[in-house]
C-alpha cells in the first residue's frame, strides 16, 4: 500500500505513540490534510456511533488508542482496562468492514502472550497459556483483536494485521506517577529524590524480572513498514531484540541522571511477568523492520526531554 493519497485515520493519536506516528507519517510525505486524529473527548470509540462516524471515507486504520498503564494502574482497574480495550477495537474493526476500508492495522500489546513464554518470544507461542496475571485483562482484550482480524480475513476478506510491539520508551511518554510505565516511572522517581535530597529511591518488586524496550521512533517506522508491506493474517512482533532486568535498568538511569544514593527494593510489590524479549525476525522477513537505536541514547534523550518539559511541574 502506497501511503501518500490515502485517507488515514490514526486513532490515539493525541497519545505517546500517536503524535510520534503522526511525525512519521508526515516526515514519509502524507499530507496533513489526508489524516483524521478523531480525540477521544469528540468521539469515545467505546460507543458503536462514533466508531461509525470515524471510519468514513477512510483508506487505511492505524488503531492505537487504549487504555494503558503499568502494572499499579493494571491491578487497581482491571475491568475497566478489559472492557474500554475490547469495544473500541472490536467495534472499530467492524465499522471498518462495513464501510469497506482497504486495510486495517490492530496494534496490539507483549501483555497478550502467557506469563511463562520461552525467551526470545515467538509469534507462534501466543496461545500456550495465561498471560501474567497483573495485566491479563488488558492483554486478553487485546488479544481479542488479532482473533477478530484473522476470522474477518477469513470470512470477509478484510485485510487486517495485528502487531505486537514490546514496551515503548521515548520523549513525550506518560510520565504520571499514577498510572506510568516503568522508565518514565523511575525517571520521574529519581528526579524527585534528587530534587527533594533525599538519599534513596524506592522500586517494586526484587529488580530480577527483565524487559525489553523500544524506542517509541522505532516502533513508528515499524508500523508504517507493516502498513506499507504486511498483508497476512499471523500476528508480527515489533521490538528491540534486547532484555535487560529491572535492577540493571535502574542502575542504568541512575547512572545517566547521576544520581548516586540508595535503591530499596520493596518485595512486597510484584515483578510482573518473569522475563520479556521478543523474536523479532518475523517482522525483518516480512517487511524489513530493524531497531536502529541504541538504548542508553533513547535513554537520555528521553531523560533530556523529560527535564526540559516535566521535572518542573
Amino acid at each position: 500500500m502506497d501511503l501518500l493519497n490515502k485517507k488515514i485515520l490514526v486513532t490515539g493519536s493525541h497519545g505517546f505513540l500517536g503524535s510520534h506516528f503522526i511525525d512519521g507519517l508526515l516526515k514519509k510525505g502524507v499530507k496533513k490534510e489526508d489524516i483524521f486524529t478523531p480525540s477521544a473527548k469528540d468521539f469515545d470509540l467505546r460507543v458503536k456511533e462514533n466508531c461509525e462516524k470515524v471510519v468514513k471515507g477512510q483508506n487505511l486504520i492505524i488503531h492505537l488508542a487504549a487504555v494503558v498503564g503499568g502494572i499499579g494502574a493494571n491491578r487497581e482497574h482491571p475491568g475497566s482496562f478489559f472492557y474500554d480495550n475490547l469495544m473500541m477495537g472490536v467495534q472499530l474493526i467492524e465499522a471498518a468492514r462495513l464501510a469497506k476500508v482497504e486495510k486495517f492495522v490492530a496494534i496490539g500489546t507483549i501483555c497478550a502472550y502467557p506469563k511463562f513464554t520461552p525467551v526470545p518470544f515467538k509469534e507462534e507461542d501466543l496461545w500456550n497459556g495465561y498471560p501474567e496475571e497483573t495485566n491479563a485483562p488488558y492483554g486478553l482484550a487485546k488479544k481479542m483483536l488479532l482473533v477478530q482480524a484473522q476470522a474477518y480475513r477469513q470470512e470477509y476478506g478484510f485485510n487486517a494485521i495485528y502487531l505486537l510491539p514490546v514496551n515503548l520508551y521515548g520523549p513525550r511518554d506518560n510520565f504520571d506517577p499514577k498510572n506510568s510505565h516503568v522508565i518514565p516511572a523511575l525517571i520521574n522517581k529519581i528526579n524527585d529524590a534528587k530534587k527533594k535530597g533525599r538519599s534513596y529511591i524506592e522500586a517494586w518488586g526484587t529488580g530480577k524480572a527483565t524487559r525489553e524496550f523500544l524506542y517509541v521512533e522505532d516502533a513508528v517506522q515499524g508500523i508504517i513498514l507493516a502498513s506499507e508491506k504486511y498483508d497476512k493474517p499471523e500476528p508480527v512482533n515489533l521490538g528491540a531484540g534486547m532484555e535487560i532486568s529491572i535492577k540493571n535498568l535502574l542502575e542504568l538511569i541512575c547512572r545517566l541522571m547521576d544520581f548516586k544514593g540508595e535503591i530499596r527494593w520493596d518485595t512486597s510489590k510484584p515483578d510482573g511477568q518473569p522475563r520479556r524479549m521478543l523474536d523479532t525476525s518475523r517482522a525483518e522477513k516480512e517487511f524489513g523492520f530493524k531497531a536502529r537505536t541504541n538504548f542508553e541514547s533513547g535513554l537520555l534523550k528521553t531523560i533530556e526531554w523529560y527535564i526540559q518539559n516535566k521535572s518542573k511541574s
